[in-house]
């Protein structure tokens, strides 16, 4: 974190100092955490009160661990606090105070239904190579992930990219007041947690919220190619620049081509200028991803030529998202089961169909959460997808409406004939399957939302087959 004295920490969050002695000059300058064991010298401690733990109850390890005070709801004996009205607002005060006090820091939002993750860690390579960057790690991208975040920033930082995050109107409105971004990134609007937004329009208000927030000098980057975030274009008083394949697009891809490892090469096109990209990431979904991330590079003064050999250069930074691991008896497993809805369950089944030519291929998919009332219909629906797209092995883990769909696309269409649809109560019985009946050659996709579990299901079949000792 930048410096800050404690007594500037007590102004910043309209608080209190307990147990420090108002000579010292105490300075905090190091981790800002939540989690007790990830508290360092010179850090400061905010004590969360969570569904299953108090954070207060931590504080003590905090500052035995180096931490110089806990942001805290109460005064704790014997330890200094900062003792405040309310944790998570005293810790978005501080996050924004952070941001306010760098005034040469570029701060870059990114939103969307999908990609957010993947788009993050790849902007975060490329902004790298130009100077001191700080991006989320994994999927910070909630009212606690955000303030993480921007708390790291150091006074030599010159990126910032914040990943967000919405589960309802407002959230991505309330991070931006938290981190005011300069440039917003607005990939998708897709299904994702429709059952907690009522609808589709409903997510696209949400999304929206983050070119509403940038100002008149500011950057709107949005996708040329979904009708719904092209449309953001009417609430932002920022500079539009559209992304996509679209032929209006101001930076776009043209002569898309997989390989048969499913990694996409495209000429960029821009208003400065042509360059070739071929990425090392897996699916042609991070096509636009790619797109975003070189129009927020070239809009921060990055040369073109840079920025295209930055993109073929990286690589998968966060974990479970189209992980690939070849094991030596030569099945290819493909971990993407970090997260999970109808539009990124379709990028992964596209990344499979290219992957598995030639080859018999495995879709392991796990349920979706979050989709309301139309959860069984949408499961149905990628059920369909992976018969049309030619999936031998579909396996539903907790998930029968997965295979009711496959079946019922199976029925009614002689593309499904080959489609093999199965469903089994859980991730052991997945697995039991798996071990059984899996070749050498094959392709296995696993795919679901996170707590559905089956990244780690994924883990286990990436590791090599062990013996059978009998």
């Amino acid at each position: 974190m930048i410096p800050l004295t404690l007594g500037e920490v007590a102004t910043i969050t309209a608080g209190r100092l307990e147990g420090v002695d108002p000579a010292a000059r105490l300075l905090a300058d190091g981790p800002v955490v939540t989690d007790s064991r990830e508290a360092g010298p010179g850090g400061l401690y905010v004590a969360r009160v969570g569904e299953h733990a108090d954070g207060h109850d931590f504080a003590a390890s905090a500052l035995a661990a180096g931490a110089v005070a806990a942001v805290t709801t109460r005064a704790l004996p014997g330890l200094a606090c900062v003792v405040v009205d309310d944790t998570q607002e005293a810790f978005a005060a501080l996050a924004r105070a952070v941001v306010e006090r760098s005034p040469a820091l570029a701060v870059i939002g990114i939103t969307g239904s999908s990609g957010k993750t993947s788009t993050k860690d790849l902007l975060g390579i490329v902004l790298e190579a130009a100077g001191p960057t700080v991006a989320p790690q994994g999927s910070y991208n909630s009212e606690v992930g955000v303030p993480l975040t921007v708390c790291r920033v150091r006074p030599d930082t010159r990126f910032l990219v914040v990943e967000m995050g919405a589960r309802g109107v407002g959230h991505i409105a309330y991070l931006t007041a938290m981190a005011p971004p300069r440039i917003g990134v607005v990939l998708n609007v897709g299904t994702a947690h429709i059952g907690e937004f009522g609808s589709r329009e409903a997510i696209a208000r949400a999304k929206s919220e983050l070119p509403a927030a940038l100002p008149a000098g500011g950057v709107a980057v949005l996708n040329a190619d979904d009708p719904a975030v092209r449309a953001m274009a009417a609430v932002t008083a920022a500079r539009v620049v559209l992304v996509g394949e679209a032929a209006d697009a101001h930076v776009r891809a043209t002569a898309v081509e997989l390989d048969d490892a499913g990694r996409a090469t495209f000429t960029l096109v821009t208003p400065g200028g042509e360059a070739p990209v071929a990425l090392g990431l897996v699916g042609r979904h991070h096509v636009a991803n790619a797109l975003a991330v070189a129009a927020v590079a070239l809009e921060l003064g990055l040369p073109l030529a840079d920025v295209a050999a930055a993109l073929g250069a990286a690589r998968a930074v966060s974990r479970w998202r189209m992980e690939v691991t070849e094991r030596p008896d030569g099945v290819t497993v493909v971990n993407d089961a970090y997260n999970a809805n109808p539009g990124s369950m379709s990028a992964a089944l596209s990344a499979l169909e290219r992957m598995g030519r030639g080859r018999r291929t495995w879709a392991v998919l796990g349920t979706m959460l979050e989709l309301g009332s139309e959860s069984d219909a949408l499961h149905a629906e990628v059920g369909a997808e992976a018969v049309a797209r030619g999936v031998d092995e579909l396996v539903a883990v907790g998930a029968p409406a997965l295979a009711t769909g496959a079946l019922a696309a199976g029925a009614s269409a002689e593309a499904g004939a080959g489609t093999r649809a199965r469903c089994v109560p859980d991730a052991d019985a997945a697995e039991r399957l798996l071990r059984a009946e899996l070749e050498p050659g094959d392709v296995a996709l696993f795919k679901s939302s996170r707590d559905a579990g089956l990244r780690w299901l994924g883990d286990r079949m990436a590791a090599p087959p062990t013996e059978d000792p009998s």
